[in-house]
């Protein structure tokens, strides 16, 4: 069977028509639908009923469905061991989200290097969706990101629970109503959160998209806005930013999605590699030199961020990442 018809049953299965199918696959909707036609004769059964609202399985599609995705994951995985560079002993394919890239994957395609230099590692940068979608079909072993919604097939773990803080560079500012407040897109969940804690905000001067440009830019114009307390907490050490008073936290977890049906022994050390990355980070500081705060709101979407490059040589120190550190230590 062209692999191809598996994967465009699941493409509508996944979109529940056939139009959004062939937007995603970027093909005509007349090439779906003769893609349709042709895994329908071959399996001498119908597989959609169409209507006005979309596509639905008929009974045989159903019984298809698990087979499709087993079909299209044991295809990539193939492809993907035929591919194997000369001297690695597997290949490896990880994905994660932009925001999520430096420093934690980064830090752990250098611990692959120090501790599995005979895996070949493939990785690429990707929205949730479509990350997912990519470990759904076999094409990535692994994904990291943030709040991933439930698919079958997949399995879920917590690597990190991070918190967002409201950090300042003046010990003056009074946070979300100072004008030098700038909003960082943490996703919509924090976008409710931040709502619910404070009604009278109103729209935000500076509206930034990504952490590291946010942080990067109070650091060298002064403002507050909020940020991953890991991400800040050397600058708090260094008395460069300060945390709000009273503001209230957000938590902000980070997750590893692979299939459940995965059984490689290279995926088996990528995820011990993430969880030994994350170790080393070290646990969030519990005593970080703020009046009481309310407690932690739970807010799981959304980017992340890193501290930006300063000529400082201490900061520069402070913001390297974890393994280089130790690789530079005497």
């Amino acid at each position: 069977m062209d692999i191809e018809l598996a994967r465009t049953f699941l493409t509508i299965v996944e979109t529940g028509s056939f139009v959004r199918a062939a937007e995603r696959l970027n093909v005509t909707q007349t090439t779906v639908s003769a893609r349709v036609r042709s895994l329908e004769d071959q399996l001498r059964r119908p597989v959609f009923l169409r209507n006005k609202s979309g596509s639905s399985l008929t009974p045989a599609g159903e019984q298809f469905l698990r087979f499709a995705r087993t079909l299209v994951q044991v295809w990539e995985r193939a492809r993907h061991q035929v591919s194997i560079p000369p001297g690695h002993r597997a290949m490896l394919a990880a994905g994660g989200e932009l925001s999520l890239w430096s420093p934690l994957l980064l830090e752990w395609m250098i611990w692959m290097r120090n501790s599995a230099a005979d895996v070949a590692l493939r990785a690429q940068i990707g929205t949730p969706e479509g990350l997912l979608r990519q470990v759904a079909d076999g094409a990535l072993d692994l994904a990291v990101v943030y709040a991933p919604r439930h698919w079958p097939g997949l399995k879920v773990e917590m690597l990190m629970e991070e918190r967002l803080v409201l950090v300042t560079t003046d010990p003056a500012s009074t946070g979300v109503a100072d004008p030098d407040y700038v909003y960082v897109d943490w996703g919509h969940d924090f976008a409710a959160q931040h709502g619910m804690n404070f009604p009278q905000f109103s729209s935000p001067g500076l509206f930034v998209g990504l952490g590291p440009l946010g942080l990067d830019y109070i650091l060298q114009v002064g403002g507050s806005g909020y940020f991953r307390q890991r991400a800040v907490r050397c600058h708090l050490a260094s008395g460069r930013l300060q945390v709000v008073p009273h503001a209230p936290e957000f938590t902000h977890p980070v997750y590893v999605v692979y299939s459940e049906e995965a059984e490689s022994g290279a995926l088996t050390t990528a995820l011990k590699g993430l969880r030994e990355v994350v170790e080393a980070e070290g646990p969030l500081d519990a005593d970080m030199s703020t009046a009481p705060k309310l407690p932690v709101i739970a807010a799981s979407s959304g980017r992340d961020d890193f501290a930006p490059a300063i000529e400082s040589p201490a900061e520069t120190e402070c913001t390297a990442p974890t393994l280089l550190r130790k690789a530079a230590a005497p």
